[in-house]
């Protein structure tokens, strides 16, 4: 039998015309019963406070029984962002104080002053709102078992956002230590939108059992409306990601409703849509921005003025994408492709934020291939069908941290934490070997390292009851553990610069470490030769031919797996194509009609000739990651076959490869040995491994970011770790962080299993067709040659006049190609 509501709770609920919803009593019921919990409910439908309502009720009067309430610090909440912490800490001060509960809510967060945090530690609230890094510094202090070993409950809030990345593995270790603290430790987790359930219940549980965690979904709520926006007279351009074309009825949009968040997907977006909205505003109406590059105190005066209601629209990015809930939203608007049907819910359901009243959404296509996107969005989101990131093996370097940050709250035994590891799903996998690996690289930064005092941080001794243990060899290792400990690394930007010292402006990080000494790119109006990358500099001399990477595009978040198969399954869904544009199914037919459409299961290519070059396009629709590290591998396949590559460009949804000789073979250049021989061969002699060692090297704390008083500059970190991977490469090749540095290459930086994707569909079949000319699915990536970034106001002009261009010639009615 399910225990009643404690009579303080129901009445406040009643006091507002509230009901309990059947969710939020399973939640309680579930923690009456012993049990973790995993609730996937809809957004405003009121999970934080089930995730709460559990921890409430253990400080009711009417439970306690003319008890005391609890002591000390009772329940951890977890969020991915600070904000969403401080908004937590809002909306649950209100309940707690109108019941009258004797509860102390506080958070902390690396905001949190440092008299704060001490205080917190010798006297803890008993909820404390935190984030993975936080928390997981938290148990560094010796005082944690004392701190923790009353704990009775951890909440972890958006769960999707962080548990299948770095984050999500810091958080797990920390779990673990945490119910090995306090063996009675329940676990909460709470999502607005998972595709796998039971995946997530398997990371959240001890042990990886799935059994040990209840499964509570919630009330189903409106249905969200979602729409996209058209042109009024014009057609949607044919390539392009700005959206600038849609700048008027924004403003109109923004003045029709009273408060609209414009989600974009990148930075540069942002403050350029920002921009063109303020050009436009010619009634001055209050618009703001945010995103994660803009100061603190900056994006405090926008949450203020958000949650004041004085702003009538806000441009932002994944900074806002969380359970946050600010002002009175009632339209969202997503400019671009959304990429992922989870993500777009999430961001939908910012608005209306209530589970009776349907969000209302508007998507923003800025090209014809994210028409289609969009319109594959709208469709999954009518079908609540969800997209979650894969699960991967916990990172090695994480592992490292965590082992270090065990040693500065005391000493452990090596078996006893060995077990705790364990017990988090993602480490499963870690042998007596591995953690052996990992404890001497915590002991002496391994085998080419191990002379150097500076990377001796722990130490094994006798241990008189036990046999052995493990401590700090100074006290001093710990102070500097706290002051780097951490799991995100920021993203550099790259000086492009002659040897002379010229500067032609900057590029991300991680597309200047993707290329290597020889490689050609065209940037500023100049085609360049890469003669290598020193520190944060890429040094370049103007190239003797055409570049190789034609564009300059920049990183952006990939199409998700399942996104990309809506839109191959619509391509060939010809009775469909009626509830599209004219335009847009004008282009589907001619297409179809010259050449063929890519199909599900099936490898379309295609040839042609045009500029006096041979162009092959193969449709893989899975990311540009993951077509930027094909367009690198086929270009050097191409040059070992004589073929003459001169360059390449990628998108979401194809790469462009041309050469001075046409591709007979398509299948031959995509045999699956290019992921053992080539991929190798890449990675190795580009500064993508460089790259990948400085990220492990830096969160498993060999190199250290922050010293007392003073902070590195990412120049002196990349110098750092550079000499240190030129010393592991030298005498220690099979080095942890070596070892970790490949396992980062191969899943974030190439997406090499998606590459495998495109491989194996070659394998099965491949539809290759020859034309004699550009065809009309093509028109979108080959206009993006030249266009070195975006957005960029001229540059996407240019674009589109680019655009008109080749589609004129690839939209003319001609006799259809052969083809293999």
């Amino acid at each position: 039998m399910t225990p009643a509501l404690p009579a303080e709770i129901a009445a406040w609920f009643a006091a507002r015309g509230w009901r309990v919803r059947r969710h939020q009593a399973e939640m309680l019921a579930a923690s009456d019963r012993g049990n973790h919990a995993l609730l996937v409910a809809d957004t405003g439908a009121g999970k934080t406070l089930a995730g709460f309502l559990p921890t409430l009720a253990d400080f009711c009067p009417s439970r306690l029984d003319g008890g005391p309430p609890p002591e000390g610090l009772h329940t951890i909440y977890v969020s991915p962002l600070k904000a969403l912490a401080h908004d937590v800490q809002r909306n649950l001060l209100a309940p707690v104080e109108e019941m009258g509960l004797p509860v102390r809510i506080e958070t902390r967060s690396g905001d949190t002053p440092s008299d704060r945090k001490a205080r917190q530690r010798a006297r803890p609230p008993h909820i404390l709102l935190t984030t993975p890094e936080s928390l997981s510094l938290l148990l560094t202090y010796p005082e944690a078992g004392e701190l923790f070993s009353g704990l009775k409950r951890i909440v972890v809030d958006e769960i999707h956002a962080f548990a299948t990345g770095k984050r999500g593995d810091l958080l797990a270790l920390s779990m673990a230590r945490l119910q090995a603290l306090s063996p009675g430790l329940r676990r909460v987790g709470l999502s607005a939108t998972l595709a796998d359930p039971d995946g997530f219940r398997g990371w959240l549980a001890p042990w990886g059992d799935i059994e040990a965690v209840e499964l509570v979904e919630g009330e189903e709520g409106a249905e969200p409306e979602v729409s996209i926006l058209l042109p009024q007279q014009e057609r949607i351009p044919w390539s392009g990601h700005a959206a600038t074309w849609a700048i008027p009825q924004l403003i109109a949009l923004i003045a029709a409703h009273r408060t609209t968040l414009i989600f974009t997907n990148t930075r540069f977006l942002a403050e350029y849509i920002f921009q063109e909205l303020w050009n436009a505003n010619e009634d001055n109406l209050p618009i703001g921005i945010h995103h994660g590059s803009l100061s603190r105190e900056a994006r405090r005066k926008v949450e203020g003025a958000m949650a004041e209601g004085r702003l009538r629209a806000l441009v932002c990015t994944a900074s806002l994408d969380l359970g946050v809930d600010w002002g009175d939203i009632d339209l969202v608007v997503q400019m671009g492709a959304p990429k992922g049907s989870s993500r777009l819910l999430q961001r939908i359901g910012r608005a209306n934020h209530r589970l009776d009243q349907p969000s209302k959404a508007m998507l923003v296509p800025g090209n014809r291939f994210e028409f289609l996107e969009a319109f594959a969005a709208q469709e999954a989101v009518r079908e609540g069908q969800r997209d979650d990131e894969p699960f991967r093996p916990g990172g090695l370097d994480v592992l490292a941290q965590h082992v270090m940050g065990t040693a500065c709250a005391g000493p452990f035994r090596e078996a006893e934490l060995a077990a705790q590891v364990r017990s988090c799903s993602a480490y499963a996998w870690v042998d007596d070997a591995c953690f052996a690996r990992v404890l001497e690289f915590v002991a002496t930064g391994g085998y080419a390292l191990r002379s150097y005092d500076r990377f001796r941080r722990i130490v094994r001794e006798k241990d008189s009851e036990s046999g052995w243990r493990w401590r700090l060899t100074h006290p001093e290792h710990a102070a500097r553990h706290r002051l780097n400990a951490g799991i995100i690394v920021d993203a550099e930007m790259l000086e492009v610069r002659f040897r002379n010292g010229r500067s032609l402006g900057k590029v991300e990080e991680g597309f200047g470490a993707s290329l290597k000494a020889g490689d050609t790119f065209r940037f500023a109006g100049m085609d360049l030769e890469v003669e290598a990358l020193r520190e944060l500099e890429l040094i370049v001399r103007a190239a003797k031919r055409s570049a190789t990477i034609p564009s300059y595009m920049g990183q952006r978040m990939p199409i998700s797996t399942h996104l990309a198969d809506r839109v191959r399954a619509m391509l060939c869904d010809r009775a469909g194509w009626a509830r599209f544009p004219d335009d847009v199914r004008e282009w589907l037919e001619v297409q179809d009609w010259r050449s063929h459409l890519p199909a599900p299961g099936r490898l379309l290519v295609e040839s042609f000739p045009h500029q006096g070059c041979a162009y092959t396009t193969y449709y893989t629709f899975e990311g540009w990651p993951a077509n930027q590290s094909l367009g690198m591998l086929i270009t050097r396949r191409m040059e070992e076959r004589g073929l003459g590559p001169l360059g390449f460009v990628a998108t979401d949804y194809a790469l462009v490869v041309w050469g001075l000789r046409p591709v007979e073979d398509p299948a031959a250049l995509l045999s699956p040995d290019i992921l053992t021989h080539e991929f190798v061969d890449w990675v190795q002699q580009s500064y993508l491994l460089r790259r990948a060692f400085r990220e492990v090297a830096v969160i498993s704390g060999l190199v250290e970011r922050q010293q007392p008083g003073t902070r590195k500059s990412g120049r002196q970190v990349t110098f750092s770790t550079d000499l240190i991977y030129d010393v592991l490469c030298k005498y220690d090749p099979d080095h942890l962080l070596i070892e970790a540095a490949w396992a980062d290459a191969r899943a974030r930086m190439t997406d090499v299993a998606r590459v495998a994707d495109v491989l194996d569909r070659a394998a099965k079949e491949v539809d290759h067709v020859r034309l004699d000319r550009i065809s009309p699915l093509s028109v979108p990536a080959l206009s993006m040659i030249g266009r070195e970034s975006l957005p960029a106001g001229s540059a996407d002009v240019d674009l589109l006049m680019e655009a008109e261009s080749l589609a004129s010639l690839a939209m003319r009615v001609d006799p259809p190609a052969s083809e293999d």
